[in-house]
């Protein structure tokens, strides 16, 4: 997912040595928050996730019972309830909480860190396009703690690559607008690149706890069309656009609507869902 300033999708750090930068993206609240501003537009613009994904973490759980962590606007939520499971979203935005129970989700509005389970227990504890968002030692250990015996934590992201004309464009763009922005960087190399790592750093915090069993890497590939206006749509849901001045998104979103417009007016992105998952050990 394209960045426009420290979201940190992909990119956190976890493991020893690591513990301050896995605890930024956590810290960066205001960007966090800024998502419900427009949550009709997240839900709309927001790209779902693969089916197969969907259905081999439920396959690799011992029930049907699924926690939604960060659960948004229900996008993740309405997939696992459609294939059968009983669903409950924890989100800490209202805004987004109530679109999600709109959609037919259950959800309770906190912060999973600071969420009482009330003795409730889960076959499988999800977290999607969320997880660089919860503090990282406290998120595992309530993961472990809500967990029955075998149950699956999956917690998984979108990386996005366009074709590699409008990669390198779309990267002009940002290295224009937002020069001194991590974002400027972002489109150098394949995404997948930087979610792969990142997501092993999220792997290894896992295993460190002892409580789970070997974590693993899952890959679900996708495409999807995009016009000017559909991929604009999306721009303005990624973390922090909102907190630019008007004049520099506009700056933004005219210069990609630009590189869209140069390739023809529609492109076709290859996405590929990354999951970082474990299952709970018995004891």
């Amino acid at each position: 997912m394209p960045t426009l300033s420290s979201e940190p999708e992909g990119t956190s750090e976890t493991g020893t040595g690591d513990y301050d930068r896995a605890r930024a993206s956590h810290l960066q609240r205001e960007v966090a928050e800024g998502f419900g501003a427009d949550a009709g537009r997240y839900d709309r613009a927001r790209p779902t996730y693969p089916a197969d994904l969907v259905d081999r973490i439920i396959a690799a759980s011992p029930g049907r019972d699924v926690l939604d962590v960060g659960c948004g606007t229900g996008i993740s939520a309405r997939l696992f309830q459609a294939a059968g499971c009983r669903v409950l979203g924890v989100e800490p935005d209202p805004r987004m909480a109530e679109l999600a129970r709109q959609g037919g989700t259950e959800v309770e509005v906190a912060k999973f860190e600071d969420w009482e389970s009330a003795g409730r227990a889960f076959d499988a504890v999800i977290a999607a396009q969320a997880w660089h968002w919860v503090e990282p030692v406290a998120g595992t250990a309530k993961a472990v703690a809500v967990l029955r015996p075998g149950g699956r934590l999956a917690v998984f992201w979108n990386a996005f690559d366009p074709p590699e004309d409008l990669r390198q464009a779309f990267g002009e763009v940002f290295r224009r607008v937002l020069p001194d922005s991590p974002s400027s960087g972002f489109w150098d190399g394949p995404a997948l690149d930087a979610y792969r790592a990142g997501c092993a750093r999220v792997a290894g915090m896992i295993g460190q706890t002892g409580a789970f069993g070997e974590p693993e890497e899952w890959l679900s590939y996708w495409e999807r069309p995009y016009t000017r206006d559909g991929w604009l749509d999306l721009v303005r849901t990624t973390g922090g656009f909102t907190r630019h001045p008007e004049a520099i998104q506009r700056e933004l979103l005219d210069g990609l609507g630009a590189a869209v417009d140069a390739a023809g007016g529609t492109f076709t992105m290859s996405g590929t869902t990354i999951a970082a998952t474990a299952a709970r050990l018995a004891a």
